[in-house]
């Protein structure tokens, strides 16, 4: 949820913004950390539907502008610019308007007082969590240099991985989409027009022949009224994907629907671990890295369960039993290295070599995933071809035949 909010700091200035959290308790505890005292603070109106969906589609920085920004700034910060002048060098350069607009206030802000991190935190349309999270971290630990290059890497390297997953899934789509829309053509424009003929004719068509001609006759006369009854359900699915309940929903068909989940899950272990690694590598504690994590991972339901989790490590669970409890959204592999790990004192090696393992198994998965992919397509389309023409040339066959 995102609140819109008047406070003052410690230094007597007042603030205005809008800040992102769960709810109106946990925005007074980070605008708290941010020694922001809170004067008021109310719900920021939501989006209209068709603002949101607009800004699905337009006016979003794409993730491979932000790989690129990414690494031009740590590219500045590894030559000892200034952090204000490597903003203001990237204003410059940046082509993309709403990034170049984000350099520029991020600057501003800046130079108003405000620490990298807190001008981040008021561009949630541009950086998430995990960015900010980071971020944060390198201002405690003094290693903003490092952590630049540590997201630029991270950025391309998920980049990259998301790039393979989606043109695996390009190919098929396609197939899929053209089979359906001439397989509409053929039997709402012309299966009706050849119907008559064989009615006329006298001819028995088959079962299959016959469905399809009814289901020709149906389409020929409601085709419109199905294309805009079709159009208006896609809006309502993207709108309702807009909003936190959409957003669970969709969260949780990612972890389960069978091929998705052999993608996905893969993906954001390698997000998670790798995270955990850097953070643990910056002397963050356990809890706190945890914490770090669910606020920066982009699925809802994984953002929840590392609260929990967060919270039983500082009951003194061990980490390891903690993840052990969802064994839909850990791996067991995942689970039994976090125990050796923890046991052997090695946590931050542990969760790097995860990292390592998962982002392979990752590619490996889209790999083997497009080359069976293929065939399914072949034979499957190549069935649904074959029984298409089958019911056209079945009863024409059998007209030849009377007619003889």
């Amino acid at each position: 949820m995102k609140f819109k909010y008047q406070g003052k700091t410690k230094e007597g200035e007042n603030q205005v913004g809008i800040i992102e959290a769960g709810n109106k308790d946990a925005a007074v505890n980070i605008l708290a950390t941010h020694n922001v005292f809170t004067l008021s603070l109310e719900e920021a109106e939501g989006a209209h539907w068709y603002e949101r969906i607009a800004g699905y589609f337009f006016g979003r920085v794409k993730r491979r502008d932000l790989v690129v920004f990414a690494r031009q700034l740590a590219t500045l910060l590894e030559a000892r610019v200034p952090l204000n002048n490597s903003l203001r060098i990237l204003y410059e350069q940046t082509a993309h308007p709403r990034l170049k607009e984000a350099a520029l206030q991020i600057s501003e802000d800046i130079d108003a007082g405000l620490s990298f991190s807190q001008t981040l935190e008021r561009q949630p349309d541009v950086f998430s969590r995990f960015f900010v999270s980071m971020v944060r971290s390198a201002e405690i630990t003094g290693n903003l240099q490092s952590v630049a290059g540590f997201l630029a890497d991270y950025l391309e390297r998920e980049y990259a991985l998301i790039t393979k997953a989606r043109s695996a899934l390009i190919y098929p789509v396609i197939v899929i989409g053209l089979f359906i829309v001439v397989a509409f053509i053929l039997v709402a424009f012309v299966l009706p027009q050849i119907g008559p003929i064989f009615v006329e004719a006298g001819v028995a068509l088959p079962f299959f022949s016959s469905a399809l001609l009814n289901l020709g006759g149906f389409l020929g006369r409601w085709w419109a009224v199905l294309l805009l009854g079709t159009g208006v359900a896609v809006v309502m699915v993207l709108d309702y994907f807009q909003t936190p309940e959409g957003m669970a929903t969709k969260d949780e068909l990612k972890i389960h629907l069978p091929i998705i989940r052999k993608i996905y899950l893969p993906l954001t272990i390698t997000h998670i671990a790798n995270t955990a690694s850097m953070l643990l590598r910056g002397g963050i504690p356990a809890v706190q890295a945890m914490e770090i994590i669910g606020e920066t991972t982009d699925n809802v339901i994984y953002r929840e369960i590392f609260h929990e989790i967060a919270e039983n490590v500082r009951q003194g669970q061990p980490l390891s039993s903690s993840t052990a409890k969802y064994s839909d959204y850990f791996p067991a592999m995942f689970t039994q290295m976090l125990a050796v790990g923890e046991t052997a004192g090695q946590l931050e090696t542990t969760f790097s070599r995860l990292s390592n393992f998962y982002g392979r198994e990752a590619d490996t998965m889209i790999d083997n995933i497009v080359e069976l992919i293929q065939p399914i397509l072949i034979v499957g389309i190549g069935g649904l071809v074959g029984l298409l023409f089958a019911s056209v040339l079945l009863p024409l066959y059998q007209l030849i035949g009377s007619i003889h």
